[in-house]
């Protein structure tokens, strides 16, 4: 089935304005998503779909595909939806633009069940939170699992509760933001009205899970660190030193 992936970024963050063209090892921090994004095997385009001019420039210098659309979504996934509307692709991947450290297994592992389940429609990545900062971090989703791996709840809020046990006995996951939708669940994602719980989070799942949606969630090895703040972006800086993938783009 033909896959894409959509790398969603604009300049108004309000934790981080102009984070996506922000300096990271020596290039634009989108640029290090798009590239590393576009090594997946299990792609056959990637784009960048912004509603601002700068990213825009700035994307197609470094040979970016870039599609813009309206300044008035609220939700990444809404973004991308339009982006895709003449796009024709049974998969799309939305990676968000402030995830530097994505890795190409990563896609692979986020498409590979849609190969085995026809009735599947969205999937998200999931990782263990290994240190309780993060766990306490608003910035950080966490997500909470039913018995099948799918989600019943994300929030920034610290869950599951701590209440009966310290951080080092629970089990706690956060969400990564690369996730694939099938197109039609994408589209339909975007004519359903946004939901009270995503409002209040500002989590894009929530829409499909208030709305009695199935999201998979599937775990990755890969340990990525989102940029949120301009002390995560020195914070990945150093852990990207040594990557080895930077040699391959």
């Amino acid at each position: 089935m033909k896959t894409i992936a959509v790398i969603p970024a604009r300049m108004g963050s309000t934790r981080f304005p102009g984070k996506p063209i922000a300096q990271l090892l020596g290039r634009p921090m989108l640029e290090h998503v798009y590239k590393r994004v576009a090594l997946s095997q299990a792609l056959d385009a990637t784009y960048i779909a912004t509603c601002d001019e700068e990213i825009r420039l700035t994307a197609e210098n470094f040979g970016a595909n870039v599609i813009m659309t309206a300044d008035t979504h609220e939700r990444a996934s809404d973004r991308v939806a339009e982006a895709i509307a003449d796009i024709d692709a049974e998969l799309i991947v939305m990676v968000q633009g402030d995830e530097p450290m994505t890795h190409p297994g990563m896609i692979d592992a986020a498409v590979a069940p849609f190969q085995h389940d026809p009735q599947l429609n969205c999937v998200n990545l999931v990782r263990k939170i290994d240190n309780e900062a993060d766990f306490l971090d608003t910035n950080t989703i966490k997500v909470v699992m039913n018995q099948q791996g799918d989600a019943i709840y994300m929030s920034r809020q610290p869950i599951p509760t701590l209440s009966k046990s310290g951080f080092s006995q629970t089990t706690a996951y956060k969400q990564v933001c690369i996730i694939p939708f099938r197109r039609t669940m994408l589209l339909e994602y975007t004519h359903l009205p946004p939901t009270p719980l995503e409002q209040l989070e500002s989590v894009d799942m929530l829409r499909l899970l208030e709305h009695g949606y199935r999201v998979k969630m599937v775990n990755t090895a890969f340990n990525t660190q989102a940029v949120d703040t301009e002390a995560d972006l020195t914070r990945v800086a150093k852990l990207m030193e040594t990557d080895p993938l930077l040699t391959d783009y």
